[in-house]
């Protein structure tokens, strides 16, 4: 079965997890079959849907009619066997208890298809356990989402000790059909990759807060301000509920063992049922308290290093246990917890040596076994790291948040945030400005390509989060000092090649707008949103957008603040060069790009000169224009021109 085979979704659980996926796949133009125990249950999920939906139109994220199409392809109902009757695929996502689910799969087996594929939203449990609760134990998976759905980009798709590989390759497959990034978890093991993370770290800062080392402040203050978490491990505990961070634990430690000794200061809280926002009162008070207060001063370095060696370890026992590689763990943190940084890339940079000491330090202060050092943790401290010595091509460089290459003679540029939907930072700048160094320094390099990864955005713009209040930045000196550098790239001596799949908005599309030129997916996004914030496009976008569109069109997409203009409209204005489809994105980018790297070094140089001569000034560019083609008449790629011309060849220019 392929995802082409796939038409009617069945999504068993109308809670919160359950109506989330039900309008995932709605969205994404699947039938589907949403199913609870009561009718009030369906009901509420439905009337969820409908709501989300709404808002989603209401936001412009999508248009009504796509909002009222969507809900119709929803089918609310009680009766389990018309539910799953001639279903293609299943999502369970009821209750996080095993019984629960084994129970749902034994009634699922009686009426489900012989072909369907089962699929559970377990967010720890295992899935060999429950895939063999069925009589498909090789066409079962793990695929689960984070909440909510419809927001929230990860999909781990986990593999059971029986699951066929292209069970996997399908979930997959599915996962982005319906937009989202899934991360394999390769081997069936407890919290599978992220809350296999998360979940013992939460335990840790408990632990350091009930054995009088430390306090909820300075803790809070460590993760949000120092590592740059998007919210303190107590906050984060209150938000996601203290029930499921401690049900995980206790979860975990009955396979895993002692390590994962749940603190009794989570098994108070849930005892006293505090359990976070939910219940009015977690580890802050949200009835008669201020709630969530996070001093920024109050962090730690040893807290810090704890925290780190903590979350390090984890990381090493999952790679030891070939459950993901350093890289996926990093990607699926990320997506799934937003972290700057992946926690390799985090331990790595802090280094790996160091979070070993400090575990041996920990162990013998404590004797607890949540300390004790995991092999593979030793083997990459001696490696030099997680990634000590890389897996990518010879002559890459990885900067914080771009990967820059040369492959051929072709400079590859790919913005790696795609946890942040590629968004631009002030430091993106800098390693852009030091790229583009590298390039002009590289005589192989005779045109660039720039793209952003995963399949959802080119880049969405600036990332806000680093313009907060205190954060010291002078805007209008990160305004001139983005002009400048965005300036370098469309002044590049060679052409430069923008490759946008997804959303190209705001400072995005200012970026894209200094490329030489742009290719676009069918589904790629466009606009200046600036207006909608107070603001103006910040990063020469008010002067670049209108000499490719015009003055008109340029203030058009400026004045209106847009974030929805489609491609092939953009086409139409001139912005995109060429539409192709998303299937054929990839090879398109990079042969177009290969084309432009074997073009006249020389000429192609003095083009780009000419013009930008004449942009204000014609007189100017045209008097560029003359000297260069008297220059080029003395050049050898010329006469390589006129002789592969007379031989009907392709040249070989080799700017000279």
């Amino acid at each position: 079965m392929e995802v082409d085979d796939v038409n009617t979704i069945a999504v068993l659980g109308a809670g919160n997890m359950g109506h989330g996926i039900a309008e995932v796949a709605a969205l994404a133009g699947y039938e589907v079959r949403m199913r609870d125990i009561k009718q009030e249950f369906v009901q509420d999920g439905y009337e969820s849907i409908e709501w989300s939906l709404n808002k989603l139109a209401e936001k412009e994220r999508i248009s009504q009619e796509q909002a009222d199409a969507a809900l119709d392809r929803v089918t609310p109902l009680v009766d389990f066997e018309e539910a799953v009757d001639d279903v293609d695929f299943v999502v369970e996502a009821v209750p996080e208890k095993m019984e629960i689910k084994t129970d749902v799969y034994e009634e699922l087996e009686e009426y489900a298809p012989d072909e369907a594929v089962f699929a559970s939203n377990t967010s720890s449990l295992s899935i060999t356990d429950l895939s063999e609760a069925t009589e498909r134990p090789e066409r079962f998976c793990g695929m689960h989402f984070f909440n909510p759905p419809v927001r929230m980009q990860l999909v781990e798709v986990i593999s059971g000790a029986h699951t066929e590989d292209w069970v996997l390759d399908l979930t997959e497959d599915l996962a982005e059909d319906f937009g989202k990034t899934p991360v394999r978890v390769r081997k069936d093991s407890p919290g599978f990759i992220v809350n296999r993370v998360a979940v013992p770290l939460m335990n840790e800062v408990a632990w350091l807060v009930h054995d009088g080392e430390a306090t909820v402040e300075e803790i809070d203050s460590t993760t949000k301000h120092d590592m740059g978490l998007p919210m303190g491990s107590f906050e984060l505990a209150d938000y996601v509920g203290i029930d499921v961070s401690h049900d995980v634990l206790t979860y975990v430690e009955s396979v895993l063992g002692e390590a994962y000794e749940p603190c009794p200061l989570l098994e108070g809280k849930v005892e006293n049922e505090e359990l976070g926002q939910k219940t009015g009162k977690g580890f802050y008070d949200y009835e008669d308290g201020e709630g969530v207060e996070i001093p920024m001063d109050e962090g730690r370095e040893d807290v810090e290093a704890i925290l780190l060696a903590v979350q390090a370890n984890e990381v090493a026992k999952l790679i030891g246990e070939d459950v993901a590689d350093a890289d996926e763990i990093d990607d699926a943190v990320m997506l799934g917890l937003g972290y700057p940084e992946g926690p390799a890339k985090m331990a790595d940079e802090y280094g790996l040596d160091e979070l070993v000491e400090t575990l041996e330090e920990r162990q013998e202060e404590s004797g607890h076994p949540r300390y004790e050092v995991a092999d593979y943790l030793r083997e990459a401290a001696e490696a030099g790291g997680f990634y000590g010595g890389g897996d990518e091509g010879e002559g890459t460089v990885e900067y914080d948040a771009l990967t820059v290459s040369v492959d051929g003679n072709v400079g590859h540029v790919r913005i790696d945030r795609s946890h942040r939907m590629n968004t631009i930072t002030t430091e993106m700048i800098d390693e852009l400005d030091a790229a583009l160094d590298g390039f002009v320094e590289d005589d192989d390099v005779r045109a660039v390509l720039l793209e952003g990864a995963g399949d959802q955005a080119f880049s969405a713009g600036f990332d806000a989060s680093t313009a907060a209040a205190g954060s010291g930045i002078d805007a209008a000196e990160m305004s001139r000092h983005g002009q400048q550098v965005f300036g370098r790239l469309s002044e590049l001596p060679m052409p430069v090649l923008a490759a946008v799949d997804g959303y190209c908005l705001g400072g995005g599309m200012e970026l894209a707008t200094c490329a030489d030129m742009r290719i676009a997916t069918s589904r790629s996004q466009f606009g200046q949103p600036e207006h909608n914030l107070g603001l103006i496009p910040g990063w020469g976008g008010t002067q670049r957008l209108r000499r490719i569109v015009g003055e008109g069109r340029a203030k058009e997409i400026i004045f209106t603040a847009r974030n929805d203009y489609d491609p092939e409209t953009m086409y139409d204005y001139g912005f995109v060069n060429e539409v192709v489809d998303v299937d054929e994105f990839e090879d398109r980018a990079w042969e177009l790009a290969r084309d432009l790297a074997s073009g006249p070094p020389i000429a192609q140089k003095f083009t780009k000169r000419a013009m930008q001569a004449g942009r204000d000034d014609v007189d100017a560019g045209l008097e560029v224009e003359s000297s260069a083609f008297g220059h080029l008449f003395e050049t050898d790629d010329l006469w390589e021109g006129l002789a592969a011309f007379e031989a009907d060849r392709e040249p070989e220019f080799e700017g000279k």
